[in-house]
């Protein structure tokens, strides 16, 4: 019951400094709270909830995914070119999500079958996943400037955004799975102490192959969106987009030991990184300070994660 209040406790803190930062923002840059601009915020916002339910989750495990900014890139070509050679869109999507579950599979597998630790298997995937994008394009973006290609990135459905519409289904798939299935109470108790999981009958392998084969499915998700919103698939995109997700994991308060997160609270810590970069942005704080910052702040959650469970 301690627990539940602690967590329930910090996304109330985390939802004041959200609300906070954007009163800051609003008074610093009159461009903030103008319509274009929160389009821009939760358009961004998007693509980056929807994988780091999934990065969530592998957290919750106890492992990593370092292989989701290739993903987002590889995906997103996928699309393009099949797009591009056919002009069938659903081919086109199918196509970028069976190449999310591949290598979901692969990293699975390297991670439950082969023991490597999964900062060390998605490592590989990333540089591989990075390498043959750039070798098989010549590192030049897959042109695709269709309307029914773009759409999924840049149109609305009435006036919501479209790539929140399928975020909030995202949220509500993860959400649903992790608090209302059996396979979520496997998720939690791998990350709690895989051993003793072990030991009561339950297949630890064949959950961390399935939670990294939806890491997989979710990235490829966010892959096409953002593929299908810059209206090409690119070798060079999703650069850091790994790191974003891990720092919004942790900064909602998943630990990175294993075995506690919500989605719920990674939602609120994807929306208080977007307004942060969005606003720093606006006021022209330089890139690289941008990366300190979020640098500092994965510190200091990983910090408060420590001392919250040496303090119980």
């Amino acid at each position: 019951m301690k627990k539940i209040k602690f967590d329930t406790f910090r996304q109330m803190v985390l939802v004041i400094i959200l609300i906070a930062m954007c009163a800051v923002w609003a008074i610093m840059s009159p461009n903030f709270l103008t319509m274009n601009n929160l389009m821009n915020v939760v358009r961004q916002a998007s693509y980056t909830a929807i994988a780091s339910v999934g990065m969530t989750m592998v957290i919750i495990i106890g492992e990593i995914d370092l292989s989701a900014g290739s993903l987002i890139a590889a995906s997103g070509m996928i699309a393009a070119a099949v797009y591009k050679s056919t002009g069938n869109i659903v081919l086109a999507f199918a196509a970028a999500i069976i190449s999310g579950v591949l290598v979901g599979l692969f990293n699975g597998v390297l991670c439950a079958k082969g023991k490597l630790p999964g900062f060390i298997a998605t490592l590989a995937s990333m540089t591989i996943l990075r390498a043959l994008g750039y070798i098989i394009t010549g590192g030049d973006p897959i042109s695709v400037m269709d309307k029914t290609f773009t759409a999924l990135g840049t149109g609305y459905l009435g006036v919501i955004p479209i790539p929140v519409i399928i975020m909030v289904i995202c949220i509500v798939i993860g959400s649903f799975i992790m608090n209302k299935t059996r396979f979520g109470r496997y998720v939690y108790a791998v990350g709690g102490n895989a051993e003793t999981s072990k030991w009561s009958g339950l297949n630890v392998d064949k959950v961390k192959i399935l939670v990294y084969v939806f890491m997989g499915v979710l990235t490829s998700v966010a892959g096409i969106i953002v593929a299908a919103r810059l209206g090409s698939g690119q070798p060079s995109a999703g650069q850091s987009f790994e790191m974003d997700c891990i720092t919004a994991a942790v900064v909602g308060g998943t630990s990175m030991a294993g075995g506690k997160g919500k989605i719920s609270g990674t939602i609120v810590g994807v929306l208080l990184l977007t307004v942060l970069v969005n606003g720093m942005t606006l006021i022209d704080v330089n890139s690289y300070w941008q990366q300190v910052i979020k640098g500092v702040i994965i510190v200091v959650s990983v910090l408060m994660d420590t001392r919250t469970k040496k303090a119980k």
